[in-house]
């Protein structure tokens, strides 16, 4: 049997080589990045549904 080829861990900010203290990150500044993007809604899931803002407008009229 062959030993599986194991590709390093890559980070997901900047592409560097992940570092175990910051997995899956390179570094503290790469995690902070990741957290402020959760935190100011960058990350989003898109969806057909309508916001809430715009629902409320409907009922105005």
């Amino acid at each position: 049997m062959s030993d599986p080829v194991l590709k390093k861990a890559r980070c997901p900010i900047c592409k560097g080589e992940s570092a175990v203290d910051y997995k899956p990150f390179c570094s503290r500044r790469c995690a902070d990045v990741d957290l402020n993007r959760w935190l100011s809604e960058s990350y989003r899931i898109p969806t057909s549904e309508r916001s809430v803002d715009s629902a409320d407008d409907d009922e105005i009229l």
